[in-house]
């Protein structure tokens, strides 16, 4: 496919209102995309869509990605408002800390909901129109934990590397008609730690706190990575070493790469 032209495209993004979804937002606005704004922080969502909208149309939904009526619902008024989109970024994220059995089956689905259910949702709902629209992009965010599944992160990595699996089926079946991407960021410095939640059986909840010490990369510059990746129909994006590393081990030591992490903790 030839390169993606931002300029006159709207682009939907999902947890537009902080971290990787806000800087995209800026970084999209910058190259003339108009966007639509999802997120479930009213207050932060309407700065962002005030912040960027002064040369592009933005319009802003609030939605919580966690209920199938509300995503099936907000889906349609976009494409009610917007009949021609042509990129798609499925960027919202929520984590969860502590073992398996430590957590409840309704901790565990809420995670799988809002990180792999609501783009398989989203992605169902807009491809017509992507399809429709030529030259579009379709943007799923996974994780480093979508290539790496540590302990503590069972509900968090199963999503992810569900996110990763489905966005490397539907590059394939959609080659040629909308290019397709998925991204690994590493230590991204977003609220996804300050947000997270702590499985209800972890005694004593859980510090969060060495998260936010790992999370190092702008969400800026993992935004510039992801628009390139974009514009030059990139299969796949790892952001940071923190996410390269861990690549590279999982590829030359399949078997024994989580017992050198665990030293490298």
């Amino acid at each position: 496919m030839r390169d993606y032209v931002f300029d006159g495209g709207t682009a939907v993004v999902t947890g537009a209102a902080s971290g990787i979804g806000e800087a995209l937002s800026h970084a999209l606005a910058a190259r003339g995309s108009n966007l639509v704004l999802l997120d479930r922080d009213a207050d932060r969502l309407a700065a962002v869509a005030k912040a960027v909208g002064s040369t592009v149309d933005v319009s802003a939904h609030v939605v919580d990605l966690s209920s199938e009526r509300e995503t099936a619902e907000v889906a349609q008024r976009v494409l009610a408002e917007n009949p021609r989109l042509t990129l798609l970024v499925n960027n919202a994220g929520v984590a969860l800390g502590g073992r398996f059995d430590q957590l409840t089956l309704e901790e565990f689905g809420w995670v799988l909901d809002v990180n792999f259910r609501a783009p398989v949702q989203l992605t169902h709902a807009l491809l017509p129109a992507l399809k429709a629209a030529r030259g579009s992009h379709i943007v799923n965010v996974s994780s480093v934990f979508g290539l790496i599944a540590p302990p503590g992160q069972s509900a968090y990595a199963a999503s992810k590397f569900a996110v990763r699996g489905f966005t490397e089926a539907i590059r394939h079946e959609l080659a040629g008609k909308v290019g397709v991407t998925s991204v690994h960021p590493g230590g991204i410095r977003t609220r996804i730690a300050e947000s997270a939640r702590v499985g209800s059986g972890v005694p004593g909840g859980m510090d969060t706190r060495k998260w936010e010490r790992v999370l190092r990369i702008p969400p800026a510059t993992a935004a510039e990575a992801i628009v390139d990746a974009i514009e030059h129909r990139k299969p796949r994006v790892l952001i940071g070493w923190s996410a390269k590393i861990p690549d590279l081990l999982v590829r030359l030591l399949p078997g024994a790469h989580s017992r050198l992490l665990g030293r490298l903790r």
